[in-house]
């Protein structure tokens, strides 16, 4: 009963802040609020308080299952085919770029960083390094659309540049997701004695399949419904149940719901209300999420503060480097400029359910390590998201109106990656 009440207590305290000081706090401060929630949970948690201990953070693990798998289907339903067909080449061949680049390096340098510092072997050392790439490579959706929402007035400059954030963000999500879902199923544990274990391809099919059948589930018995609130049942349990059968088999949630919502954007009538309804509920399941994560973070040995703090500051270097090098290599330095990377530096939701994911599947101290940096990547720059992107955005506004008068575009915002 307790915990019941508790997590009750939790949800309805999300909901409202996501309802009240969250949407406030972007009109007016331009700030995304989410940072904060995971101080709380840490201060909540067995390391501070005690309040939330290890089994009630255990008892709610198919909550915390649940709100990964939302945040996949999010990432998923920004796909929407026909409005992506609309955008130009060069820009999904930039964001490609950026997220390949710096994927590899965030890699690469963790890699030898674990191997050096830490010790590892260098088979050890793959996983963490390869969580540590994929967690470094995404981009907060929210800051995105926060300062998108606040620069929609003027875009007369700003709007190739504002595109191009919102389709590599998408890029970095999908990216991410990929590599990390990739990675559970080429280090999955192995099953019982006596049990031929699945090989990595069958894993991958395994992963891919969950998906592909819960969208199609989704039309055989679901298809179809416009009201809101039976729309929200309906997609709360087709991820629950795809969440669950991958969580439950040690794979990664995030593949088969983003697969789910990239399905249901593409093949149903009501693509605005499925969409509608994954955004309005994502950000209270997101400010849950963080608690619990903070709650469920541990201190690493001092040998990792190395590791850690050698994610911090490469992943910003490793961003900015590669947008910049992605521009030249796809020839849009002259449309978006040499600083456009400074809008990728946020962190948000995604970068929380990978670390939190792979803490759960992993109890080792790199797991951990892994776990720690993407909590504190996110309190350093979640929080002023919004503020990295409005800053890109002017510099880039500046490079233009000096350079040559502004013209209007009619191009729009495509959907992959944003928020709204």
């Amino acid at each position: 009963m307790r915990s019941g009440l508790l997590l009750v207590l939790i949800v309805a305290g999300g909901y409202l802040a996501a309802r009240l000081a969250v949407g406030f706090l972007a009109r007016r401060y331009l700030i995304v609020a989410g940072a904060e929630y995971l101080l709380l949970g840490i201060l909540l948690g067995p390391q501070v308080s005690g309040l939330l201990g290890v089994s009630v953070i255990d008892s709610f693990g198919s909550f915390i299952t649940l709100a990964i798998g939302w945040t996949g289907a999010v990432v998923g339903a920004r796909f929407h085919l026909p409005t992506l067909m609309r955008v130009r080449g060069p820009v999904y061949q930039t964001a490609f770029l950026e997220s390949l680049l710096s994927f590899a390096t965030i890699g690469g340098v963790l890699l030898l960083v674990l191997t050096r510092v830490a010790g590892m072997a260098v088979e050890s050392a793959i996983p963490p390094a390869t969580v540590l790439a994929a967690i470094g490579v995404t981009t907060s959706f929210s800051g995105v659309a926060v300062a998108a929402r606040r620069l929609a007035r003027d875009r007369t400059s700003s709007a190739p540049l504002l595109r191009q954030l919102h389709v590599t963000s998408g890029m970095n999500g999908a990216v991410g997701v990929g590599a990390f879902g990739l990675l559970l199923c080429l280090y999955h544990a192995g099953p019982p004695p006596g049990i031929r274990p699945p090989t990595a391809t069958e894993w991958a099919v395994i992963l891919v399949g969950i998906g592909v059948a819960g969208g199609i589930l989704y039309h055989l018995f679901l298809g179809g419904e416009r009201n809101p609130d039976r729309l929200f049942i309906s997609l709360a349990a087709v991820i629950t149940l795809a969440s669950g059968i991958a969580a439950y088999v040690r794979l990664s949630p995030l593949v088969p719901t983003m697969l789910i919502g990239a399905i249901l954007v593409n093949t149903e009538r009501g693509r605005h209300e499925i969409l509608a309804v994954l955004t309005r509920v994502q950000r209270p399941l997101y400010l849950v999420l963080l608690v619990f994560a903070g709650a469920a973070w541990r201190p690493s040995a001092a040998i990792w503060i190395v590791p850690v703090a050698a994610f911090l500051v490469m992943r910003p270097v490793a961003k900015l480097g590669a947008a910049r090098l992605a521009t030249r290599l796809s020839g849009m330095s002259g449309a978006l400029g040499p600083d456009w990377g400074r809008g990728l530096i946020g962190q948000g939701s995604l970068a929380v359910a990978m670390g939190l994911n792979y803490g759960l599947y992993d109890t080792s101290v790199a797991a951990n390590a892994a776990f720690t940096a993407a909590i504190v990547s996110v309190l350093f720059t979640d929080f002023l998201s919004a503020r990295f992107v409005h800053g890109a955005v002017h510099r880039h506004r500046r490079r233009v109106l000096g350079d040559r008068p502004s013209r209007p575009s009619s191009a729009g915002v495509p959907s992959i990656g944003g928020e709204g």
